[in-house]
């Protein structure tokens, strides 16, 4: 295997061992084992789970947030270095992200942690002690390196594609000696951090495997050097479009980049399902002869924002929250997100959650804070940062976007749900109680009568559901007459009880328009109403997939994508209408059209109604309108024409075929 065990059970007492690597220094490691104590959740025993399987969290802001003034506690509430508290918990291995240079020219961090060469080396230090596990995540940018951005650091911008492939194997080689001159116990290098197609400012992919293969080379060459194994790691997003997953990994095998583990981030959120996880990182594995892994996770316990500086996930965000929003939902997540990965077999090594000591610093205001996340650059990015990125961390810069996802809570102390990696290959129970309650949707077309339903569906902290009593409180609305004010969306507060236990939730009462498309959000897998007609077999994605995030309402869209032409027709037939009018509307978004021809149409007695729309980003919802169809025979066609060119991506949603009421 490639991990030895970290941890030893002790009789009464720690005591020293010593480590590093074969040149450089050595650090007394202090040996932790997890706790043994009564668990707080419910962790289902993952079966097939190995000894070396990597159980790991990402610490990269967790110095800066000390320099802010927070204090991280152990479970019995005493002050404690966090790396104790992750050993103890269960967590084996620690992340910490590298940038090369994230400072302005007057030496003011961007934020994000400051996450320079000196910060690894204190971090990793720190987790060496305890016995953890390093993974060093080399972004090869000044700031943050993700799909949407991969810039390359100021120093090698302008730079042509061999020089910059020089600097980066001697940026890489330089920092891997000085960290293991430390005595940092790493065990894998990435080459980059969600390298969706860029790298470093580079979008071509053999520019990109240049890159990639000298920092291999820098890697292997350091590993050799301290007599040390060390694995390379390769690290992309969206496991939800296995496509390109696949497409990624042909690149990488055409041309011959050196790496060991394939890396996914996997956020529940927005990635899709994780039967797609387990099934498209088992084909990585088994079609390319590669470890897989999930390198980045993470799941919210509450919707609050602790430091008045927005979250990256809340209430109003649109995504799919999978499980309850609470401690136990979040220790669920991470308990089935390494279940997918180890269903993977032995080629799947290993889970590390996303920033859990990111909380906030203190204050009673924003302002307060913000002076804290300019001076250590603790928050997600400061004011200095628009120096290097004007266009994103220049407008939005703030404070932790993630503390309502961490797992410690807002004043440091840990919450149960860290204690999961401790439980994974046991399993663990606590006495049962009311977790959370599903918030119902009800939908009411306009005029027609309102009920609200008698009871809600409860969710205990096992995962079990029951159906249990509810009452709202309607006082502030009239239903009698809610349905003919127009369309309108309602939140109902409520009480649910479950054996002598209250919980408040809330219904979600929608008034709509009344439509007479069947299946109007491709939320049925029954497509026979509908015509998809891919002209020539031009586009090469056209599906209804089930993502949130890309749908206008609720889970489900039609999508297509082409690496050649985009050219298809989507339309429905509607028969039995009452003679009259009828207004007919849609919703689409996408982007990356460098030309397009799209045009929603109706046919009614033989006459055409056309009006033409258009996609420019994701989540740019347009909604194109034709009013006054007007039908005698009681029959109308709808539909929409797509012509875009090559690379074109987008998602059809919510057909409306509204009467026009008098």
């Amino acid at each position: 295997m490639y991990l030895a065990k970290r941890f030893v059970l002790l009789a009464a007492f720690s005591f020293l061992l010593f480590t590093g690597t074969g040149c450089g220094k050595k650090i007394e490691v202090e040996e932790t084992a997890p706790l043994e104590r009564p668990a707080q959740i419910f962790v289902e025993k993952v079966d097939g789970i190995d000894d070396d399987f990597i159980l790991g969290v990402d610490v990269s802001s967790a110095l800066a947030e000390e320099k802010s003034g927070v204090v991280y506690y152990n479970e019995d509430g005493t002050r404690q270095d966090i790396m104790k508290t992750l050993a103890e918990s269960g967590v084996t291995t620690v992340r910490i992200r590298v940038w090369n240079d994230p400072f302005d020219a007057d030496g003011n961090s961007y934020g994000g942690g400051g996450n320079d060469l000196e910060t690894a080396k204190e971090l990793g230090i720190r987790a060496t002690k305890y016995g953890l596990n390093v993974i060093i995540d080399f972004h090869y940018s000044d700031f943050w390196a993700d799909p949407s951005k991969q810039m390359a650091p100021k120093a090698w911008q302008g730079m042509d594609i061999n020089d910059k492939t020089d600097a980066l194997y001697k940026f890489t080689k330089d920092s891997m000696n000085e960290l293991l001159n430390e005595g940092i116990n790493i065990i894998m290098v990435q080459l980059g951090n969600e390298t969706n197609g860029k790298l470093s400012g580079e979008r071509q992919w053999n520019f990109i495997a240049k890159l990639m293969n000298a920092g291999a080379k820098a890697v292997r060459e350091t590993a050799k050097k301290h007599k040390t194994s060390i694995m390379t790691a390769v690290h992309f997003a969206n496991p939800e479009n296995p496509e390109q997953y696949i497409k990624y990994a042909d690149y990488l095998k055409q041309y011959s980049v050196d790496y060991d583990v394939f890396m996914s981030s996997y956020y529940p959120y927005w990635h899709g399902t994780l039967e797609n996880l387990t099934s498209i990182l088992t084909k990585i594995s088994t079609d390319y002869g590669k470890k897989v892994m999930v390198g980045e996770t993470s799941y919210a316990y509450t919707y609050e924002d602790g430091d008045n500086s927005g979250n990256s996930v809340s209430a109003e965000s649109v995504c799919d929250f999978r499980y309850p929003v609470t401690v136990q939902g979040q220790a669920t997540s991470v308990r089935d997100t390494a279940a997918a990965v180890t269903a993977c077999g032995e080629a799947g090594i290993g889970v590390v959650y996303w920033e859990p000591a990111w909380i906030p610093v203190p204050g009673s205001s924003y302002e307060e804070r913000s002076v804290l996340w300019e001076k250590y650059g603790s928050g997600w990015a400061s004011s200095y940062a628009g120096s290097y990125d004007p266009n994103d961390a220049g407008k939005y810069y703030g404070g932790s976007s993630w503390d309502n996802q961490a797992m410690f809570d807002v004043t440091g102390h840990p919450l149960a749900s860290l204690s999961v990696f401790r439980y994974l290959k046991e399993g663990a129970s606590t006495d049962l109680r009311l977790d959370a309650i599903n918030k119902p949707v009800v939908t009411v077309r306009l005029k027609d009568p309102v009920t609200l339903p008698e009871t809600v569906q409860a969710i205990f902290n096992d995962g079990s559901t029951m159906e249990v009593p509810v009452t709202w409180d309607t006082s502030a609305i009239d239903l009698s007459n809610i349905s003919f004010q127009g369309v309108a969306t309602y939140l109902i507060p409520g009480t649910a009880e479950s054996n002598g236990s209250a919980m408040q939730t809330v219904c979600q009462l929608d008034i709509v328009e009344k439509n007479y498309i069947e299946n109007p959000g491709f939320e049925l897998s029954d497509l026979s109403m509908w015509n998809i007609t891919n002209v020539d077999n031009k586009t090469t994605e056209l599906f209804v997939t089930e993502k949130v995030s890309d749908a206008a309402s609720g889970t489900c869209s039609l999508h297509f994508y082409s690496t050649n032409s985009v050219e298809f027709i989507v339309k429905q037939t509607v028969s039995d209408l009452t003679a009259g009018t009828y207004n007919y509307s849609m919703t689409i978004h996408g982007g990356d059209a460098s030309t397009q021809e799209i045009v929603i149409y109706a046919i009614a007695d033989g006459k055409t109604y056309e009006m033409p729309t258009s996609i420019s980003s994701w989540r740019e919802f347009k909604t194109p309108k034709i009013e006054g169809i007007t039908t005698t025979d009681g029959t109308i066609t709808i539909g929409i024409r797509v012509r875009c060119s090559s690379g074109a991506w987008g998602n059809l949603d919510d057909f409306l075929l509204a009467p026009v009421e008098e």
